[in-house]
């Protein structure tokens, strides 16, 4: 495999050692005297021999700029280099203790509260050289780091502008930057496909014990939440119904993805035992947003899957909502129709949710260029309430184009999610991106979906997703250029050795035409 900073390397131009360009046949006078030495015409470290007749094959170079094509159409360059491994350790540990918390699991952890921030800072400190050693730079660019460093550039303009600077110092400090760093390291940390499937298995595998817990509070009949909702047993960001469904309806895509890709069937089994365990968690969450990601994603990947056997999709797809409806809990109902009937709703949250929504536009109106500053809309709200959706979250607490940005980061990786999606659609059966990639599109469309109900705008959920998406696209555009450049070079040996041929049958003939005279002679 060619190194991406040995590509100009690997396709220069061989020349002869000569340094002039070679003869053709009617620049030599007429046989007899006619000689050519055998060395004339031997093809010296792969070159060709510069002739009228093979000169659109002079030079190994012609493959190449196909595959420096291909990758200046896709505005990325990756570096091929293996490295970050340590460092992947780290972030690997980091999301471990993010998700699980063993601190609040095991009692004699209790005092190592701060542990994912340790992680953190020595992950970073890892990072941070190997970076500058292996690529020369910090960072990566995809076009998602800059939509994200224009987020935060926006969120530290709005600070001497806030209306409490304390607030969204610690918004900023405590919960964004987290955010915005640890992402950056995934972007260039998560090159290789284990390493993705490894931070997806780890939300699986959070996934499947927040649903279990739910479920089984559930059933014990501990209710927490409004008198009828229940909670997962972890705090941090699942510690809300709300948010733990978020995540386990953006989960759920990639479960189903794994499922279909995989090729063993205790595999499938298991993928799908934690999917049919991850709905139900969302159920008895019985958040509203939650239902509309699960449903979005769902129809998405339904969509996208069948698309050549519609008809069964849609009988399948009945039969689903048929099993939903049925294994549902009576009250589920009344729940999600309460969004479009806000007498349904016994607590009246559907009310207050659309009032702070049009609070939050308000503001948003009224502040248009830096907003009110970052965690400060609670300050303008009703009752020092969060404004429960992501997108007026930005807009009224950053700005209008802070709000632009934060929806561009989302939107961005769903276009070239859909291109792999197209690409490995003929050979889906084979491919290890294809269902990855509809996974990966139902995900972010779940969480667009979700977060349209919930203020979650800086927390860590979606910065995990769209890691997850340019990993996946790192990995295959990687694995597409050197398929391009074997096949490259395999081209070059084709024409290599018929030019040779070429070479040896016009030495043949010219060899016999200077001997005629010595045979008409004797």
């Amino acid at each position: 495999m060619s190194y991406r900073n040995q590509q100009a390397l690997d396709y220069e131009p061989v020349t002869r050692g000569g340094g002039g360009p070679s003869r053709s046949a009617e620049e030599f006078p007429a046989p007899p005297p006619l000689e050519f030495p055998a060395p004339r015409f031997e093809v010296e470290e792969g070159a060709e021999p510069k002739s009228h007749k093979n000169s659109a094959q002079e030079s190994p170079k012609t493959p190449a700029p196909s595959v420096r094509a291909a990758r200046s159409a896709k505005d990325e360059s990756w570096i091929v280099k293996r490295g970050h491994f340590i460092t992947y350790l780290g972030i690997f540990l980091f999301t471990f203790v993010l998700y699980f918390r063993p601190y609040e699991l095991f009692p004699a952890l209790a005092g190592f509260s701060s542990m994912a921030m340790v992680l953190a800072l020595l992950t970073l400190a890892i990072y941070v050289p190997s970076q500058f050693s292996l690529e020369g730079n910090l960072t990566a660019r995809p076009r998602e780091v800059n939509l994200l460093l224009l987020l935060t550039a926006m969120a530290l303009i709005s600070m001497p502008f806030a209306t409490s600077l304390p607030d969204a110092w610690a918004t900023f400090n405590d919960i964004f930057l987290k955010a915005v760093l640890m992402f950056i390291v995934m972007v260039n940390v998560v090159r290789t496909e284990s390493r993705l499937k490894g931070l997806i298995w780890l939300s699986i595998g959070v996934s499947c014990l927040l649903s279990l817990n739910a479920v089984d509070n559930y059933r014990a009949g501990l209710f927490t939440v409004e008198g009828y909702r229940v909670e997962g047993n972890l705090g941090g960001m699942f510690g809300n119904p709300n948010d733990m469904a978020l995540h386990l309806v953006t989960v759920i895509p990639l479960v189903v993805a794994l499922l279909l890709s995989a090729r063993s069937i205790p595999i499938k089994l298991l993928y799908g035992a934690g999917a049919v365990l991850m709905v139900a968690g969302t159920v008895v969450t019985f958040s509203r947003g939650g239902f509309i990601g699960l449903a979005g994603s769902m129809v998405i990947m339904a969509l996208k899957i069948g698309r050549r056997n519609r008809l069964l999709v849609i009988l399948v797809s009945l039969v689903v909502v048929a099993a939903f409806l049925a294994l549902a809990p009576g009250n589920y109902g009344i729940r999600i129709l309460s969004l479009f009937d806000s007498n349904l709703d016994a607590v009246g949250s559907s009310t207050a949710r659309q009032q702070l929504l049009i609070r939050s536009l308000i503001v948003a109106a009224r502040n248009p260029l830096v907003g009110v500053g970052m965690g400060n809309f609670p300050i303008y709200s009703i009752h020092d309430h969060v404004s429960h959706n992501a997108y007026t979250q930005v807009a009224a607490e950053l700005g209008l184009a802070a709000a632009a940005f934060y929806t561009l980061f989302i939107v961005t990786p769903l276009k070239r999610l859909w291109q792999i999606e197209k690409e490995t659609f003929e050979v889906r059966y084979s491919s290890r991106y294809y269902y990855l990639a509809v996974g990966m599109q139902a995900s972010l469309i779940a969480y667009m979906l979700s977060s349209f109900f919930s203020s979650v705008a800086y927390h860590w959920y979606v910065y995990y997703l769209v890691a997850y998406a340019i990993a996946l696209r790192r990995i295959y555009d990687l694995e597409q250029d050197t398929m391009r450049e074997q096949e490259a070079e395999a081209g070059e040996g084709k024409l290599t050795g018929a030019a040779k041929k070429e070479e040896d049958r016009r030495a043949a003939t010219l060899g016999g035409l200077g001997a005629r005279p010595e045979q008409a002679t004797g």
